[in-house]
């Protein structure tokens, strides 16, 4: 399982945003990485650089590495209707993004361990695969036998999946519906898909 195990924050501080959720060492510290940080002088980025940016924050953010990234982006290109929005909501319909918007893990990189571990259930059957993809309807819920794990429970607790729409939560059963692909301005992540559409189409 392809998944990328680097320094985070680092990440984030390149990005300039808390991309892999809540941390205290990028509110200390969210200048861009380097010895200098701010102080370095850059150069201007070229067309290329920006859009090349967009699209590492978009792998970042989804926790996914190239070869499925533009994987997915050729099934959003297929796809009738815009092809950059078509992306992000196949990146909102993989099982591990849904478990992690359900509430039932506090990153989606514990989503993605809950579901390789075959603690998830969809539609009454084990998945341990991160990178299936949900249609509407499908039911997501937490294995019984893992319903007890302290990881799951504390992350139910915060009840995060009222925020989605296209998600129906149940905490007390710790089961969920995905609804729907989300429509792009449901989807919360700063993420200019454009600039992803027109990198790949030179």
């Amino acid at each position: 399982m392809a998944r990328y195990i680097g320094p985070k924050t680092k990440i984030a501080r390149r990005f300039k945003e808390a991309i892999y959720g809540p941390d205290k060492n990028f509110d200390k510290r969210n200048t861009p990485p380097g010895q200098h940080g701010q102080a370095r002088r850059r150069a201007k980025l070229t067309e290329y650089a920006i859009q090349l940016y967009e699209k590492q924050k978009a792998k970042y953010t989804y926790g996914i590495l190239e070869r499925q990234f533009y994987k997915t982006f050729e099934v959003a290109a297929r796809k009738r209707g815009i092809t950059g929005e078509n992306l992000l909501k196949y990146l909102e319909a993989r099982l591990d993004n849904t478990v992690y918007r359900m509430g039932i893990a506090n990153t989606r990189a514990q989503a993605r361990q809950l579901v390789s571990h075959r603690h998830i259930v969809v539609n009454g059957e084990v998945v341990n695969i991160p990178s299936y993809t949900l249609r509407p309807g499908d039911v997501v819920e937490v294995r019984e036998k893992s319903k007890s794990l302290e990881l799951i429970t504390d992350a139910v607790s915060h009840n995060r999946a009222s925020k989605y729409n296209w998600i129906n939560w149940d905490a007390k059963a710790m089961k969920g519906t995905f609804l729907a692909l989300p429509e792009r301005d449901q989807i919360p992540e700063n993420i200019k898909e454009q600039l992803i559409v027109e990198l790949y189409s030179k």
